[in-house]
């Protein structure tokens, strides 16, 4: 059923949202040289790796340059970039890993493999038994991660020491309350923080 809910849902996304697709492609385009999407490697289910599909919204090879934890003040952030994080905006094309069955609309955010490497085996367990997702109560919980990590000297480090526990607890509340009900009401707190931009 959630299966079916996440082709059903994606698809529509995917085709309402295509017109936004186009100008926010253009705008990434004319911004700086380099991609329109980003394409980096994520942990999926059962610890399996995939592509994990957004816009770009930094400089070209940004990943040689800095680590996997984005600051809102991070250098390595385009123009365009900056207001695409703002608003959650880079995160859109995620549908289509969602569409593939690499993703679920709602799930563990999915982890670079270095993070996952840092996971007990019990938590490695749990949270690669599900599909990662777009969103769940970490999303909602710490929504503009960014601005938590502005300032700091080594985001990575602040990311570890004050983001990540809990974004695993919270996880793994997830994956032990799960159900599609629980999935609609996340979406939706989600769309509306969007508009808010909370």
């Amino acid at each position: 059923m959630k299966r079916l809910f996440d082709i059903a849902f994606s698809f529509l996304g995917l085709v309402l949202l295509f017109p936004v697709f186009i100008i926010i492609g253009l705008m990434v385009k004319l911004d700086s040289k380099g991609p329109v999407f980003y394409k980096g490697v994520r942990i999926g289910r059962h610890g399996k790796p995939f592509r994990i599909y957004k816009f770009r919204t930094m400089v070209p090879n940004a990943d040689k340059i800095g680590g996997p934890s984005t600051a809102a003040d991070d250098p390595r952030l385009t123009r365009i970039g900056k207001i695409l994080k703002k608003y959650q905006l880079d995160e859109l094309p995620q549908l289509i890993n969602v569409l593939k069955g690499e993703m679920s609309l709602v799930g563990p955010r999915p982890e670079v493999p270095q993070y996952i490497d840092l996971l007990s085996e019990e938590e490695k367990k749990k949270i690669l038994s599900v599909r990662p997702g777009m969103t769940d109560y970490a999303s909602l919980w710490n929504f503009h991660e960014g601005e938590i990590l502005k300032g700091s000297k080594d985001p990575e480090k602040t990311y570890l020491e004050k983001i990540r526990p809990k974004k695993i607890e919270l996880q793994l509340k997830y994956i032990k309350e799960q159900s599609l009900l629980l999935d609609i009401k996340l979406i939706l707190k989600t769309i509306l923080k969007i508009f808010k931009n909370e």
